[in-house]
C-alpha cells in the first residue's frame, strides 16, 4: 500500500515537472495540454519502477532511486521523440534530468526520513 501512494506521488511530481514546462512555454495548462507533455515521462516512470525494483525500496535513493530517474528520463525522452512533436534538444535534456532527479531523489530522501522516523527505537538492553 506505502509503495502505490509513493508511485503516485511520483506521479504527481512527474505532472507538476510538465506542468511547470508547459507554463513556461506558454505550451497550455488543460489537461490534454499537461496530459500530451506528461505521458512519456509516466510511462518512463512506471517502466522505471518495475525496472529498479523501487516498489521493493521506495525511499532507496542508490541504486534503485538514481536508476528509477534514468529510465525515467531516458524512456520519457525517447517516447516524446518518438509519438509526440516535442523534441530533445539539449536543453530539454538538462532540465529534464536535473528537474525530475531533484523531484524523484528529493521524494526518497524525505520518505527515507519519515520512515526512520516512524520506527520504534530499540530498546537500550542496560
Amino acid at each position: 500500500m506505502v509503495s502505490a501512494a509513493l508511485l503516485l506521488t511520483d506521479a504527481v511530481l512527474v505532472v507538476l515537472f510538465a506542468i511547470a514546462g508547459n507554463y513556461a512555454h506558454d505550451s497550455g495548462l488543460s489537461a490534454a495540454a499537461v496530459s500530451g507533455t506528461a505521458w512519456p515521462f509516466l510511462a518512463g516512470l512506471v517502466l522505471a519502477w518495475l525496472l529498479s525494483s523501487s516498489w521493493t525500496r521506495p525511499s532507496q535513493v542508490w541504486p534503485a532511486g538514481v536508476v528509477a530517474v534514468i529510465l525515467t528520463v531516458v524512456v520519457g525522452l525517447s517516447l516524446r521523440v518518438l509519438f509526440t512533436d516535442g523534441g530533445a534538444e539539449l536543453s530539454f535534456i538538462l532540465v529534464a534530468t536535473g528537474t525530475l532527479g531533484v523531484l524523484l531523489l528529493a521524494r526518497r530522501l524525505v520518505t527515507a526520513r519519515w520512515l526512520a522516523a516512524a520506527q520504534p527505537e530499540a530498546a537500550d538492553p542496560r
